[in-house]
């Protein structure tokens, strides 16, 4: 339950709905639809690949699981304190691949799915997680979290004029501050825990 907390609040698919909402095709229900399940299926994608090759890659690259704690946790931080002052943090994307993303007709792929949901911040914490899980049923629950994600990605994507109209402005920042509080919280204790690992005499 608690890796499905923390996924979904870093995924955020709440901090998607303005750029959905602003570039997506009112007057077409069915492109609209399409992209919904483009962007959904690469988000799923993207996090079952980070969770099942994640740690071939750092030690193809020689990154000990202590220093990319450590690293994905300042950078989950960055991302959580963003998010508490509303705001969509810059570590996912920064102005030029906004200005690019604007230029885009398609928008299911990029931006939408990768940076904005399955950006740098979510494929960290699904390499964390899936390193803590040594049996077949953890790596099944893990899985089951990312597909469980990405139909709520699904979901409020179809309700997004929806919930937006319910919710406002007020209330979409709202829940962002409330997830980035809780991705803070995970950060810290992922960089807590690389820390101890890289300097074992700090936990003595």
């Amino acid at each position: 339950m608690l890796l499905l907390i923390g996924l979904l609040a870093i995924v955020n698919p709440l901090g998607a709905l303005p750029v959905f909402l602003s570039m997506s095709d009112q007057e077409n229900p069915e492109a609209d639809m399409r992209t919904i399940n483009r962007a959904t299926t690469a988000v799923a994608c993207i996090l079952l690949a980070a969770a099942w090759t994640g740690e071939w890659l750092l030690n193809f690259f020689g990154i000990t699981i202590d220093a990319f704690r450590a690293g994905g946790g300042l950078l989950i931080i960055l991302m959580g304190i963003s998010m508490l002052h509303g705001r969509q943090s810059h570590v996912q994307h920064g102005s030029g691949e906004a200005k690019e993303i604007e230029e885009k007709e398609d928008i299911s792929v990029v931006p939408l799915a990768m940076p904005l949901m399955a950006g740098p911040g979510s494929i960290s914490l699904v390499i964390l997680d899936a390193n803590k899980i040594h049996s077949w049923t953890g790596e099944l629950m893990l899985a089951c979290a990312i597909i469980a994600v990405a139909a709520v990605v699904w979901l409020v994507l179809v309700i997004a004029e929806k919930m937006h109209d319910k919710l406002g402005t007020i209330g979409l920042n709202i829940a962002t501050r409330i997830m980035g509080l809780i991705l803070t919280a995970i950060g810290v204790q992922f960089m807590s825990d690389g820390i101890k690992g890289l300097f074992p005499g700090l936990a003595a």
